[in-house]
């Protein structure tokens, strides 16, 4: 990188990514010499940013948190990314986020140049969001569990399984997975020794224990995959094939991680999944929002033309203070 300014400034955003950067790899992420990478560690210190640094051969670099920073340095791609970020956290499922995501909303986008502000519209004017519905997360927990993730630290919390049982846990926190309108934590649980999957709707007073794990071979490389798998694999399967006359995107979107979506034009898409009931999957079909045709199995026409006479009766039905009446025997 030719332009030492530029440089410095890339030197800066990648510091603040992440925690520590091996020196190695930071010297070849900015394309200099170990040499040139230590003279700019030294500029930025004199610029008053605390930048710590590691001896030896694993040695390396990191900002020290805790101290009042300048401001964050976004490319355009990541002030984009942060935009959309919050405007889909302003309606999401996490509480005490949506208020908060909106006052950051604002800052934002008052920094944010024209053109870049006119990107941020446009996906917010052509993306039709509809999560699935799910319970909410204390923010608090999740971000407990997001910053033992990233720090490598073993952490104890009370769980309550969906039996209602509770049990003290204490594992070494892997991913958070957002799937289907839910947050799952997937951990190695250290009294167990093996991999374990929790709703973090159901954790509860979680703390680190000090100890730091190194991390154990991961029981899957795609972690949403593995989670979706522990959520539902002890139940029967079907197979399912519809072509929804919608974009791949719209569908994508409110689907989630619960089916496959594969676009077959600008205006319909494949989806594909496996479902515990057929009555399941006509509900998923049902809150895309848009005309489809089942493929297969049979089963899901039943399931749909009964979840339709449903509906259409409900409908129809006076509005009454009163409980339904069940029919008669």
């Amino acid at each position: 990188m030719a332009d030492p300014s530029a440089r410095m400034l890339r030197l800066l955003s990648l510091l603040q990514t992440q925690r520590h950067w091996p020196g190695g790899e930071l010297a070849d992420r900015l394309a200099v010499s170990p040499r040139t990478l230590r003279r700019d560690i030294d500029r930025l210190r004199e610029l008053g940013y605390p930048v710590e640094a590691t001896p030896g051969v694993a040695g390396g670099y990191r900002l020290r948190a805790g101290t009042a920073m300048p401001p964050l340095l976004l490319d355009d791609e990541e002030a984009v990314a942060v935009a959309v970020g919050l405007r889909t956290a302003a309606a999401g499922a996490v509480a005490g986020v949506g208020e908060t995501s909106v006052r950051a909303l604002a800052k934002v986008a008052g920094l944010l140049p024209p053109r870049l502000r006119h990107q941020v519209d446009a996906v917010a004017t052509y993306t039709v969001p509809a999560p699935l519905a799910g319970p909410s997360v204390d923010v608090a927990v999740l971000t407990a569990l997001a910053s033992a993730c990233r720090a490598q630290e073993e952490v104890r919390f009370a769980y309550t399984d969906r039996a209602g049982e509770g049990s003290a846990r204490r594992v070494e926190p892997y991913r958070l997975v957002a799937l289907g309108g839910r947050w799952y934590l997937l951990a190695a649980d250290v009294d167990r020794d093996d991999w374990r999957t929790f709703r973090v709707d159901r954790i509860s007073a979680p703390a680190t224990t000090g100890r730091r794990f190194h991390p154990r071979p991961p029981p899957d490389e795609d972690a949403a995959s593995y989670v979706r798998r522990g959520v539902d694999g002890a139940l029967p399967r079907h197979q399912v094939l519809a072509v929804v006359c919608a974009p791949a995107r719209q569908v994508t979107a409110v689907v989630g991680g619960w089916a496959q979506v594969e676009a077959i034009d600008a205006t319909s898409c494949r989806l594909r999944m496996e479902a515990a009931t057929p009555a399941w999957a006509a509900m998923l079909l049902g809150i895309v929002g848009a005309p489809f045709q089942v493929v297969e199995p049979r089963e899901l026409l039943t399931a749909i033309r009964a979840i339709g006479e449903l509906f259409t009766t409900s409908a129809a039905t006076p509005t009454s203070s009163a409980a339904p009446t069940a029919p008669s025997a």
